[in-house]
């Protein structure tokens, strides 16, 4: 610094000091830029503050002209100090005029000063300010000189979070951490959610910032240290990832982080500059955060996610802190905001507090998602930024029906919103009312809706849907939330349980499909695949590890003994498996009747059709199998070749168009003339829009999540199927432009007053 004396701690002490003394915030924020312009010998000082409407303010100044405090302004992205903010990087110039950034402002007096050094003010990786030193001869500021800037900054974060210069604001004007944001998302689970935050694994607030002791803070972060290191280590060796919610692969790179000597160097700097070992932590994160925010490789960005992680749980042994019970201190309307989650770890949440779930990341096929589904709450995913911009308590909304996310929503918002749900929960009432009425068209053609499920919490549904039975029971639910294979006793209590819920109505029992997006941390697979969506998964690696499968056909058929078992073969790609599949069926058929089983009273085996080569095996598979399901979720992403997981991609082609809805109607023309019962069980299924398309292209049973199933009854019981069936052969017809299929479908319900 100036003088062999001066330096960041001496400034870290003085700023202690401040923020001890029973000061105004004016007051206070004036002797701490006098205090930093006096450590750092600059001639200028100045606070800049981030309003809710994307203006920096001018809060505080030492060298500039006083009058302007309050009244200087810049918009982000204008002038040196609005590009910092908007890049969240620092500055360091010694001609600071020839910046093509700079903007003048007259009213500072600041045109008399050359040299220009500006630091982000930031908290969790978000600008709230920018803090600047000036001087008049053209020097360039030393690095020790930005530390002391950045970590006086983060000292002035703190003071914004805890609402200290809230007085300081205009009527009308609120700083930029209170501001409401909205988000745009994937919906990926209707339904409208009000409440209030709860992060998932919440960033510890770290309120103990400065050091009484620098050996004794360093040796509290490396034993810390040690301890993440050993953590991470016992979680591989263990391989309970499952229950950790993360798989091996990142688990391997957290070890690498945990042992990077550059983060380390970084988080023992801050220390010797008089931080605490947890005040380091936080600094080094939201530098590294705001740096990594900006970057659109999204492999960094996800490297950045396991930084973030890496850093709560440094936090975490550093402040002597286990895993909270989170039931205690849930809010009764909590909606969980999480970068990613295992399965498992969202059914840990009670349910009866829980009003949504908002990812960073997440696809329509993550685990996390099915469970959320299953549990029928509003999910929406792909909100990138949230988690950094949300406090634990803050007001939240989660719309599932069109992926919006409204954190700290306005009146008028949350009102609007509150209405939407009034009117969403007279129309459950209507459902309900529909529940226990047949599901038949206007013209009397019988439709069955059956519900999807794979997990117990899932069985009360069946009979508050009033689905018909279930038509796809998600055996593999079972495996994903367990920390090791389940034991074929608990599957066959499982099974059983199912069986009995379902009370006499038609169970339709999946096989195991793990493989592809559906990792077993526990189980060692082939390895890291390069797709694999294509690779070894489903049918394909149960038949190849038969004791699998074996395991569960055994738990399958002595859960159903005296009643009827349903098995469906999943992603059958030849009719070859499925004869590889009835021997292995048979043998335990064989094996439990020689010790005397109750048997099933009747085993029906049926296939899905999600693998395109089956579209040419139509008239074998109808004779292989007692009944077909149309898996649709995958045939159409291997129909257009199109990952549902890849954000790019998912929404570019539509399964409503003429070329997949020909070849669905191929399917189920193909099982009636073979007399071969067909059913669609994808996410199609589920919208009243589509299973419109569905039933006018011949199908009759249909299975969904139990939401879908009173929108969906709603609309088969004001439909003239005739008239749509019509529509639709002369929509598919091999003739004309191609038609648009909505459009088509919205104008039909339209006329027909069908509710959609």
């Amino acid at each position: 610094m100036g003088d062999t004396t001066a330096g960041p701690r001496v400034l870290l002490r003085r700023l202690r000091e401040l923020m001890a003394e029973p000061l105004e915030p004016q007051e206070r924020l004036d002797r701490i830029v006098r205090e930093i312009a006096r450590n750092v010998v600059a001639e200028v000082c100045s606070l800049y503050i981030l309003r809710a409407d994307s203006v920096l303010e001018l809060y505080a100044t030492e060298g500039l002209n006083p009058g302007s405090v309050h009244l200087a302004q810049l918009r982000l992205g204008q002038g040196l100090v609005g590009t910092i903010a908007a890049s969240a990087r620092p500055l360091n110039l010694s001609d600071a005029q020839k910046h093509p950034a700079f903007a003048y402002l007259p009213e500072t007096g600041e045109e008399i000063y050359n040299s220009f050094l500006g630091v982000p003010v930031l908290r969790a990786g978000r600008t709230l300010g920018v803090l600047v030193v000036q001087n008049r001869t053209n020097r360039h500021y030393r690095e020790d000189e930005v530390e002391a800037l950045e970590t006086t900054a983060m000292v002035i974060a703190e003071m914004i979070a805890t609402g200290d210069l809230a007085r300081l604001t205009r009527p009308g004007i609120e700083l930029d951490l209170r501001r409401p944001m909205s988000f745009t998302g994937l919906p990926f689970n209707d339904g409208i959610g009000l409440g209030h935050v709860v992060l998932h694994e919440p960033r510890i607030v770290v309120t103990n910032l400065f050091n009484e002791d620098t050996d004794e803070e360093l040796e509290r972060l490396e034993t810390a240290l040690s301890s993440l290191r050993l953590s991470i280590d016992d979680m591989l060796s263990r391989r309970d990832v499952a229950f950790e919610g993360e798989h091996r692969a990142v688990l391997e790179a957290y070890r690498m982080f945990a042992n990077d000597r550059g983060w380390v160097r970084r988080l023992e700097e801050a220390i010797r500059n008089g931080l605490t070992a947890e005040a380091a932590v936080e600094k080094v994160q939201s530098d590294m955060r705001a740096r990594m925010l900006h970057m659109t490789d999204p492999y960094l960005r996800e490297r950045m996610s396991d930084f973030d992680d890496l850093a709560n749980r440094l936090l975490r042994q550093l402040m002597g802190r286990g895993p909270e019970d989170i039931a205690e201190i849930l809010p009764k309307d909590a909606i969980v905001v999480a970068r990613s989650m295992g399965a498992a770890e969202l059914l840990d949440y009670p349910r009866h507090k829980l009003r949504g779930l908002v990812l960073e990341e997440g696809a329509p096929t993550s685990h996390i998602v099915i469970v959320a589904r299953a549990i029928g709450i509003p999910t929406v995913g792909q909100v990138m930024g949230v988690v950094s911009m949300s406090e634990n308590g803050d007001a939240i909304i989660v719309d599932g029906e069109d992926g919006r996310v409204h954190l700290r929503p306005q009146n008028d918002v949350e009102a609007a919103y509150a209405e939407k749900v009034r009117f969403r929960a007279r129309r459950q009432k209507l459902y309900r009312e529909l529940r226990d009425k047949p599901s038949e068209t206007k013209d009397g053609v019988p439709v069955t809706l059956l519900m999807n499920a794979g997990l117990a919490v899932d069985l009360p549904q069946l009979e508050q849907s009033g689905a018909a039975g279930i038509g796809l029971f998600r055996t593999e639910l079972q495996f994903m939330v367990a920390l090791t294979f389940p034991r074929a006793e608990a599957q066959e209590r499982l099974y059983r349980e199912v069986l009995d819920a379902a009370g006499g109505k038609p169970v339709t029992f999946r096989t195991i499909d793990i493989g592809g997006d559906k990792v077993l941390p526990y189980f060692k697979g082939a390895g890291p695949e390069e797709n694999p969506a294509l690779g070894w998964r489903a049918i394909r690696l149960t038949l190849d590890r038969p004791g699998l499968l074996r395991t569960q056909i055994r738990a399958l058929l002595k859960a159903a003994g005296g009643r009827e078992l349903r098995l469906m073969l999943p992603m059958v790609t030849e009719i070859g498996e499925i004869r590889q599949a009835r021997e292995i069926i048979d043998r335990e058929v064989r094996h439990l009747s020689r010790f005397a089983h109750h048997l099933p009273t009747s085993l029906k085996l049926g296939a899905m059709v999600e693998v395109p080569s089956l579209l040419w095996q139509l008239e074998e598979l109808m004779q292989a199998v007692d009944f077909v399901s149309v898996g649709s979720n995958d045939l159409f992403q291997f129909v257009t070749a199109s990952d549902r997981g890849n954000t790019r991609v998912a929404d570019r082609f539509d399964p409503l168009s003429v070329p997949f809805l020909r070849l669905l109607r191929q399917i189920v023309v193909a099982g009636e003339e073979m007399h071969t019962p067909v059913t669609l069980c994808g996410e199609l299924a589920g919208r009243p829009i589509s299973a419109l398309a569905l039933l006018g292209i011949g199908y009759r049973s249909i299975s969904m999540s139990p939401a879908a199933i009173g929108p969906v009854k709603a609309m088969v019981c004001e439909l003239p199927l005739a008239e749509l069936t019509a529509l639709m052969d002369d929509a598919l017809a091999n003739h004309g432009p191609v038609s648009d299929i909505r459009a088509v479908l919205h104008d039909f319900a339209e006329k027909h007053d069908i509710p959609l």
